[in-house]
């Protein structure tokens, strides 16, 4: 694979700036929001297909919300998936580049048109890579149990690393990572490519990934791929967080993320959020969640810009954003 371009700044100078990097909330909750009918396989990369201003819409809707890093659609874009639908190799290479295309130039619109940065660096785009269980589109991504090893990973998920890696995504996010299997293949991805990447998971509870596996051990494996830059946590029950940061910590020095969904329950069957969400200060739980360790907080399923807002402005005291 070929190294992508060199940035101008990475997640560590975002961090160091404001003691903490904003991340975005759900992109296929706020789709939704607009209409885009996602009950799909192909879910939120769906609108890539049939609504890519939709999902140029959630961008700036998040970055004006406060985000310092935005994920591209492209979560639950596959070659395969695509294919299914008709999509040619070229075709589906496209589409991935146009993504990020999409979040680039939304980035730079909002950059340029920004009226106060004191304070703020140029938001980040991450290109986003689901697991493979997002593929299969049967909930596996919960649990993890794919009956393949990490060679098979890889060879599933390198032909789209490598499209991703040589755009001009600031670096690569693999979210809701069930297993370490899949953790062993994305590490190896990242030294090959070179590119600075982001390991985050799906947690069953307060300690262990979805296969099973203790988070820290999870950790630990990304630490030693010096590619990995950051360790995260999503779309993860947000009760469960405060023991997640603190296992994280004990087995890496690399910034932790967070951005756990509502709360609701995933019911992979019928394809939708179960229960009510409970109710979330998530201003609140942002301090909290940064005084024990979080570098980065942000939100997945049904996070949307209002509780980014909300903890920007926890997190980013108002005279660092808006100097008298």
């Amino acid at each position: 694979m070929a190294q992508g371009p060199n940035q101008a700044q990475g997640i560590g100078e975002c961090i160091a700036r404001q003691n903490c990097l904003i991340l975005d909330g759900g992109l296929a909750t706020e789709l939704e929001t607009l209409g885009c009918d996602l009950d799909d396989p192909l879910w939120s990369a769906k609108a890539l297909l049939e609504r890519p201003g939709a999902i140029r819409e959630v961008h700036r809707r998040y970055l004006e919300a406060g985000a310092d890093c935005i994920a591209t659609a492209t979560y639950q874009a596959t070659f395969e998936g695509l294919r299914a639908r008709g999509l040619t190799d070229p075709e589906v290479k496209s589409l991935f580049r146009g993504a990020v295309a999409a979040a680039v130039e939304e980035r730079d619109r909002f950059w340029t048109a920004a009226e106060d940065r004191t304070g703020r660096g140029r938001p980040l785009v991450a290109a986003s890579i689901g697991p493979y269980g997002a593929f299969l589109a049967d909930g596996s991504e919960y649990r993890g149990d794919y009956g393949i090893g990490p060679a098979d990973l890889y060879d599933f998920h390198a032909p789209r690393w490598e499209v991703l890696a040589e755009s001009d995504a600031d670096l690569i996010a693999c979210e809701t990572t069930p297993s370490i299997e899949e953790t062993a293949a994305y590490c190896r991805l990242a030294a090959v490519s070179g590119r600075p990447t982001w390991i985050s998971f799906q947690c069953r509870d307060g300690r262990r990934i979805a296969d099973g596996t203790p988070l820290a051990v999870a950790a630990a494996v990304c630490g030693e791929e010096p590619n990995v830059v950051a360790v995260g946590v999503n779309c993860t029950d947000p009760r469960f967080v405060s023991s997640l940061i603190e296992e994280a910590r004990q087995a890496t020095e690399k910034p932790i993320l967070v951005y756990p969904n509502s709360g609701e329950i995933w019911d992979a069957a019928a394809k939708r959020w179960s229960g009510p969400p409970p109710p979330i200060d998530w201003g609140e739980r942002a301090r909290e969640w940064q005084r024990l360790g979080a570098a980065g907080i942000g939100g997945c399923c049904r996070v949307g810009p209002a509780d980014i807002a909300a903890i920007r402005a926890a997190l980013v005291p108002r005279a660092a954003r808006h100097p008298a």
